[in-house]
């Protein structure tokens, strides 16, 4: 043979080999009754001594370290003829496996999967949702390589994923393990509808039954998709995925690169309270498919999947894509104007009487999250990077308005954020500021120090003015008694859940976890606690009677008043043509109201 040809044939077996050194990936679902799948993983040919093996300890739109590894059993490695090779377990979610010599490894284990609310794993005999960071574990010296993943399905099952297919039936393929990780599979007894947006490809998979109607969610979903151009100059994606499971009880939803899981209560679709809450969440994920899964903040780029992603501006890829969900649905003409401003005002009002947006900036939220809790002590020394970065996104997104005379928006620093900072190219604090700064010839820095770093206060009578709205009830002069508590009715016990920091309860030394057993010296039970209080008048002191630590004691509250209607977004009594210019501006619709101050009807 010529040196040439030896070249050449050299050359080729290299080129050969490395085309086939992908990741495979296989899970055997045939027999899912008791939430179990065998899953096997062969890498490529490494000539190190060791190899590492991980399994991520969180997953992607869940900024919390979970027990993922808790699921896995009768872990083994082989080389490529067969032969066990030697590991350790060294840490909750890696394991180090031993190599004499070069050679492929393949790894093998069981996954138990019955955490459906999670949006981690769940297999059962009607399906399988799997998220890769709950199953398929990798290799950090193949993170980049190809990936296949082929499965073993019962008959009948269908398979769903924002991968693209393989060469089999139930077959995907990625371009590496974080596009894997990001693209969850639904394969099981489902139902499937298409349609197409915008020139992009949109599939709908339902699994579990319920008192949903297809037929409206996926003309509503084809609405939401044509209104992302009101943000985003372009599409991250050729082809999305909807997945919906309706649940016996789990619900949430996941955003993912080009895809989400979305699950609801089986029977809590049909109610129109019900219905914006799931619209809304869908209208809140496919954001995140820019806001999030496009461009995010530096600290979660690339993905540490084996520690926690620490990032001060969390608060802008949660709460401002709450912000932005609601809007989108207006300006589909998914929702109304009346039952926008319905949500503002329960956000509003949530906002005013929550104690911890006096002490917690939305920085120290977004920095805490990945150790942030609920109850009581959360209520009063808290914010939330969702409900509290709304809040902050709608300061901003007014700010920016006003000093660009309507001009740009907060939607246009997304806009930005997604052309400069696309993933892996991660943004910064300064970079946002820099964005502000040409786009309206400001420092935002002492804005940023009010209500980013410090803790936001907003003055909403004088922010919605703007927009020639303000806040108010229905019945400004009816009141009622407020106790400073809020309490558990279930059970049989009347259980106190979160007191009011500096409020009446509070200062009367009640305590959230004591149980409330009578007042004024007559029994109280869960079911007439509110009857009861309803017969004093603000001011009046009553004797709780109450166990706290096991022991009888009681307390005076002397009542506070409160309003006793719901806070409502009202348009002032005169408004201009710049202030519903404002509004059109913030929201894109025309002035909703007549001059009544009623809400007009919607066009059909």
């Amino acid at each position: 043979m010529k040196p040439s040809t030896l070249a050449l044939v050299v050359c080729c077996a290299f080129i050969s080999n490395a085309a086939i050194a992908d990741v495979e990936y296989h899970i055997d679902l045939t027999e899912p009754e008791h939430h179990l799948a065998q899953v096997s993983v062969t890498f490529p040919s490494t000539s190190k001594n060791s190899l590492v093996i991980n399994l991520p300890v969180w997953r992607t739109g869940r900024y919390e370290v979970l027990p993922v590894a808790d699921g896995v059993r009768l872990f083994e490695a082989t080389d490529r003829k067969g032969n066990s090779l030697d590991w350790q377990r060294t840490a909750s979610g890696e394991w180090q496996i031993n190599l004499p010599k070069p050679t492929e490894v393949t790894i093998n284990y069981q996954v138990y999967a019955n955490q459906l609310g999670d949006r981690l794993r769940h297999i059962d005999r009607s399906h399988a949702f799997l998220d890769a960071s709950g199953i398929f574990m990798y290799s950090p010296e193949f993170r980049d390589e190809n990936v296949t993943v082929n499965m073993s399905v019962p008959k009948r099952w269908q398979s769903y994923s924002g991968m693209k297919r393989g060469n089999k039936k139930h077959s995907f393929i990625a371009e590496n393990y974080d596009v894997l990780v990001d693209s969850p599979i639904e394969t099981g007894i489902s139902q499937h509808f298409t349609f197409e947006a915008d020139n992009r490809d949109y599939e709908v998979v339902f699994w579990g039954e319920g008192n949903y109607d297809t037929q409206q969610i996926v003309t509503d979903l084809e609405k939401i998709s044509y209104q992302a151009k009101a943000i985003w100059d372009g599409y991250p994606f050729e082809r999305y995925v909807y997945m919906i499971h309706a649940t016996s009880g789990a619900r949430g939803a996941t955003e993912h690169l080009n895809s989400t899981v979305i699950q609801l209560p089986r029977f809590n679709f049909r109610e129109r309270k019900d219905y914006l809450r799931f619209i809304s969440t869908a209208s809140h994920e496919f954001i995140h498919t820019w806001n999030v899964k496009a461009y995010r903040p530096q600290g979660l780029v690339p993905y540490d999947y084996q520690a926690e992603n620490m990032s001060e501006l969390l608060w802008v890829a949660e709460g401002s894509t709450s912000y932005f969900q609601n809007q989108l649905l207006l300006r589909a003409g998914v929702i109304s104007a009346k039952e926008f401003f319905e949500d503002l005002s329960k956000r509003i009002n949530n906002n005013l009487h929550k104690p911890g947006r006096e002490i917690q900036s939305i920085k120290e939220a977004s920095l805490g999250q990945w150790s942030s809790t609920r109850g009581d002590y959360s209520l009063n020394h808290s914010v939330n990077i969702y409900a509290e970065g709304y809040m902050t996104s709608l300061a901003l997104d007014f700010s920016l308005l006003d000093e660009t005379r309507l001009a740009h928006s907060y939607r246009d620093v997304h806009n930005k954020l997604y052309q400069d900072f696309k993933v892996p190219r991660g943004y910064s604090v300064q970079d946002i500021k820099d964005i502000l700064f040409e786009l309206s010839g400001k420092d935002y820095q002492p804005w940023w120090q009010a209500n980013v770093t410090s803790a936001l206060s907003i003055d909403f009578e004088a922010l919605l003015a703007k927009a020639g709205l303000t806040i108010g009830y229905s019945n400004p002069s009816a009141t009622k008694v407020d106790a400073g508590l809020t309490v558990s009715t279930a059970g049989d016990h009347l259980t106190v859940t979160h007191v009011v920091r500096n409020g009446v309860a509070w200062q009367a030394g009640v305590n959230a976890g004591d149980i409330i057993v009578a007042v004024n010296g007559l029994r109280v039970s869960a079911s007439d606690w509110l009857k009861r209080l309803a017969d004093f008048k603000p001011g009046n002191t009553i004797k709780v009677s109450l166990f706290n630590n096991d022991k009888l004691v009681t307390r005076e509250i002397t009542l506070a008043e409160q309003p006793k209607g719901e806070l409502k977004i009202l348009p002032l009594s005169q408004v201009s043509n710049q202030q519903k210019s404002f509004l059109k501006a913030w929201i894109g619709i025309d002035w909703p109201f007549d001059n009544n101050g009623h809400y007009l009807k919607a066009k059909q």
